[in-house]
């Protein structure tokens, strides 16, 4: 029998299918992350339909998509809004801006200076939004997918610690399959294909993912299984390579994502294989190596792995 987090799973595959294609494993990622109320940092080559898939996440989630694009010279308040006095009223009254969005796509994050980089933060941690004494709150759903370039370095300003930290899951984007690009360019090749693509989706019922968040609460986590991620978390913050290890932070997400990868297959409890699953996009970015591993080329997925081999499972 179908649970409510499968049956969700199932309609964002469906109808994000009908739009991106050969990105199945990115739609799982990004429905643990929104089941998990995280954030998503997409990296890869430019071209290969980040943006189509975020605006394709809003438009299944029949909520607001904004696009922010990371440049040098982007302000926090070009993120967040300001205020405007309004002449007619003789008062300033605040004009919101695009974090203000079920799902916000920051494209080229890396491209935009630390000081706006960090206005992410407290949207990120807390879903609001201060802007000179005034709070606002964010969208119960508020999802930040941010991508950005691993191959350019040139103007481009590296993510702190503590913001990747804020990223619940980190997703690698290659190139598509052969027979997954033909069909691209069959169907996207004609000066004919729709301008919008994403408007073919059929919103999901936003019960639906309710539901789906307490079919992955009532998945069972035996204690033996939070030793393991504690164990994990332990053995990178003493692995000679690495020079800052996992979070609380990152222990958190690696179990509730191992929870509800559980719920996705149909499983009443989370097992180590779930946590091995996830561990590689949960904690790889977390890592920060130490310079005389940098210099040898050694890269943090290669140290995930390592990790994993190395930590005792749970039987």
């Amino acid at each position: 029998m179908t649970n409510p987090a499968q049956a969700l799973d199932q309609h964002l595959q469906v109808e994000l299918g009908r739009v991106v294609l050969g990105l199945s494993t990115s739609i799982r990622m990004l429905t643990i992350a929104l089941l998990a109320r995280g954030h998503v940092l997409i990296e890869g080559p430019p071209g290969l339909g980040k943006t189509l898939l975020s605006k394709s996440l809003a438009r299944a989630l029949g909520g607001d998509f904004k696009r922010i694009q990371g440049t040098a010279d982007l302000m926090p308040t070009d993120i967040t809004g300001v205020h405007v006095f309004d002449s007619a009223r003789q008062t300033f009254v605040f004009r919101p801006g695009p974090i203000f969005a079920d799902v916000v796509l920051a494209d080229e994050i890396n491209r935009a200076g630390p000081k706006t980089q960090s206005a992410l933060l407290e949207a990120m941690e807390e879903r609001q939004v201060t802007v000179e004494r005034d709070r606002f709150q964010l969208p119960a759903d508020f999802l930040v997918i941010a991508t950005q370039n691993p191959h350019e370095f040139e103007g481009t300003f590296p993510l702190p610690e503590s913001q990747l930290d804020r990223f619940m899951l980190r997703i690698e984007l290659s190139y598509p399959e052969r027979s997954a690009e033909t069909e691209i360019l069959e169907r996207y090749g004609s000066p004919a294909s729709p301008e919008d693509p994403a408007a073919a989706i059929h919103p999901v019922e936003r019960s639906l993912i309710a539901q789906a968040r307490a079919a992955a609460g009532a998945v069972h986590v035996s204690a033996a299984l939070v030793q393991y991620v504690l164990d994990i978390a332990r053995a990178s913050r003493e692995h000679a390579q690495v020079s800052l290890g996992v979070s609380t932070r990152g222990a958190l997400a690696l179990l509730r994502c191992a929870r509800i990868a559980a719920a996705l297959r149909g499983g009443e409890f989370a097992t180590p294989d779930d946590v091995k699953q996830l561990a590689p996009a949960v904690l790889a970015h977390r890592l920060l190596l130490t310079p005389e591993a940098a210099l040898e080329n050694v890269t943090a997925a290669a140290l995930v792995a390592q990790i994993l081999e190395r930590t005792p499972v749970p039987k």
